[in-house]
């Protein structure tokens, strides 16, 4: 297959495949690999998030709540 990119990608490209000792061809299916990888790891994460509970209601008292303990926490890993 061939594609025409634009010259200064073709060169990020080149320089990458060469840092890592791979072909163009061999870092692009890495690349492509990479994605559909994440992807996958997405829909996980996301079926997981759906099958993770009663829905909650978020409001700003959620997220006041939410900065108050990470606060403490912070404040806590500070002092040690």
């Amino acid at each position: 297959m061939t594609i025409t990119i634009d010259p200064k990608l073709e060169a990020r490209v080149r320089e990458r495949a060469d840092a890592e000792g791979l072909t163009i061809a061999r870092y692009v299916e890495r690349l492509i690999n990479a994605d559909e990888a994440a992807i996958e790891e997405l829909e996980i994460l996301a079926v997981d998030g759906l099958d993770s509970g009663e829905p909650i209601e978020i409001s700003p008292g959620y997220w006041e709540e939410k900065h108050r303990r990470l606060d403490e926490r912070l404040k806590l890993t500070i002092t040690r």
